[in-house]
């Protein structure tokens, strides 16, 4: 008997792994709400209110945690896509052309790592998933289906 390919049994990993991409990305980006928000993690607070720190602050705990948890997954990633994005353009491009050079790298990769989410949806394990079905699970067959990447 043949062993499947290794092509394969990445396929096979692949709405799994995709979640824990996710898990990773909301976790950290919650982090940097929190800080923002309530000074944990060694950070100085932000006055409520104030544009646009504290909207971003509110955006990154509020966001982040619905990524992390896989709630509203396209959603929430849309909008937390659009405020890095937003502050790459306004706070760190001015400074360089290029991210190295303006310290813009964590908002663009949180930007891109966001816009990917809105396209891939958040994986196997996601609460998102949970609520679609009515609470049922999905078999093997059925995530893979509605995980399989679009050929071109």
């Amino acid at each position: 008997m043949a062993h499947p390919s290794l092509s394969t049994r990445l396929n096979k990993a692949q709405p799994y792994v995709l979640s824990l991409f996710r898990i990773v990305v909301g976790l950290l980006f919650t982090c940097h709400g929190a800080r923002s928000l309530f000074g944990l993690l060694g950070g100085t607070t932000v006055a409520a209110g104030t544009w646009p720190d504290w909207y971003a602050a509110v955006i990154e705990l509020v966001g982040g945690a619905l990524v992390l948890l896989g709630l509203g997954t396209r959603s929430a990633a849309f909008v937390a896509s659009g405020s890095m994005a937003y502050a790459y353009f306004s706070a760190h491009q001015p400074k360089g052309l290029f991210p190295i050079q303006n310290s813009g790298e964590g908002a663009v990769m949180f930007c891109w790592a966001f816009l990917l989410l809105v396209f891939t949806g958040p994986g196997a394990l996601a609460l998102d998933r949970l609520f679609a079905r009515g609470g049922s699970r999905a078999t093997d067959e059925e995530r893979t289906e509605q995980s399989a990447p679009v050929a071109v």
